[in-house]
């Protein structure tokens, strides 16, 4: 990447900037990665209290059929997805996966039933990618905007409730994916009730022209905090998620990486709209039969981190490789060094003892259950 210059900027730049946001390149935006107070303080702080993000960076699309019927948008979208989107009510969303013929993941997403039309919230690297993606896939029966005239914020924590209700009272009768339109210090605002931390939380949409007023009322609240990309790294490891690019990709299927739960029983075999995307003779013939590997967590002993890229043995030699680690660093809430990675079926079982290659070493590793936090969503 090359200078500041040649980044975008998201509409809350100025304010990362004005509240002391350390800024660094991510997905071709200038992002703060941490503030003053620090990845492990903002970390600790969302848990026990709330922190707000900026996640203006990701891809906010709206999906309407050319017809008028939102039943016609939601075909078209299961196409694409091997997710249940005609059967999605209106005012929830549902985490959903764009797969290829492959059976890998292109991106992971967030589809919400808006009535009239689908919001659909894509990773900040794969927008364009995505975007011209649905254009070409199902621009003939919808149509499709990408919204570059709003910002996102996510506001995570035990708090982000109480903290919410203060400018818009009904949020406490939202439940965890939940989606809703309401006035934020007069701006018309989408608000779903998810995130990425294992927290309960928001997601917000703004209009751009007013997210630095709404954020700057939301920070003025003494139990929030400015959260960067440092802390929403470690946050959202500790509650077993994957980061696409890392813990997911194209040449990962949505059952290898453990997300069969996405995938609801009517688009299964013998399901009533079984198949009809992508990927699907490997992705059903997994569900059925398994995969030859599987995303597991990991625990490390002592407090080394063991980082993205460490290969996995079954013997402290190394001489038998299992599986490579996808995502590692320290977590904060339960003091001590947190991974996920991918090995192979003979090694996915709780309690199996590996070793992980850090710098010449093999280190000794448990495969455990995810989450490492438990989520606290509102349900």
């Amino acid at each position: 990447m090359g200078g500041s210059s040649e980044l975008k900027k998201t509409p809350l730049h100025a304010l990362n900037v004005s509240l002391g946001g350390r800024m660094v390149p991510f997905a071709g935006y200038d992002m703060p990665v941490q503030y003053p107070a620090g990845v492990m303080k903002e970390h600790l702080h969302t848990r026990a209290a709330a922190g707000l993000f900026d996640v203006s960076h990701m891809g906010q699309v709206t999906v309407r059929a050319r017809s008028g019927d939102n039943t016609d948008a939601a075909r078209a979208l299961e196409t694409l997805v091997p997710v249940d989107i005609v059967g999605l009510a209106e005012g929830r969303q549902r985490y959903a996966l764009f797969t290829n013929d492959e059976g890998g993941i292109r991106d992971d997403l967030m589809i919400a039933n808006r009535g009239d039309h689908f919001y659909v919230v894509v990773n900040a690297a794969c927008k364009d990618a995505d975007f011209a993606y649905m254009q070409e896939k199902i621009g003939d029966i919808c149509e499709l905007t990408l919204h570059d005239d709003r910002a996102l914020v996510a506001l995570q924590g035990p708090h982000a409730e109480a903290v919410l209700a203060e400018l818009w009272g009904d949020v406490s009768a939202m439940r965890f994916m939940d989606v809703r339109a309401c006035d934020l210090h007069d701006a018309h605002c989408i608000v779903s009730r998810s995130g990425y931390t294992g927290e309960d939380g928001f997601e917000i949409s703004i209009p751009a022209d007013l997210a630095e007023t709404v954020c700057r009322r939301l920070l003025d609240h003494p139990d929030v905090l400015p959260i960067g990309l440092g802390a929403r790294d470690s946050l959202r490891l500790e509650a077993g998620l994957c980061l696409y690019g890392n813990d997911i990709d194209t040449v990962t299927t949505p059952v290898e990486a453990g997300l069969e739960w996405a995938i609801q029983k009517v688009r299964r075999t013998g399901g009533e709209r079984a198949g009809g995307f992508p990927g699907a003779g490997v992705i059903l013939d997994q569900l059925e039969n398994g995969a030859a590997r599987r995303r597991v967590g990991l625990r490390a002993e002592g407090r080394a981190p063991v980082r993205a890229g460490a290969v996995l043995a079954t013997d402290p030699e190394g001489q038998d490789i299992v599986g490579t680690v996808t995502s590692g660093g320290f977590g904060p809430t339960i003091d001590g060094p947190v991974a996920m990675g991918y090995v192979a079926g003979k090694a996915t079982a709780p309690g199996t003892h590996l070793y992980a290659g850090v710098r010449g070493k093999f280190l000794p590793v448990t495969v455990v259950a995810m989450p490492f936090v438990k989520n606290t969503f509102k349900r």
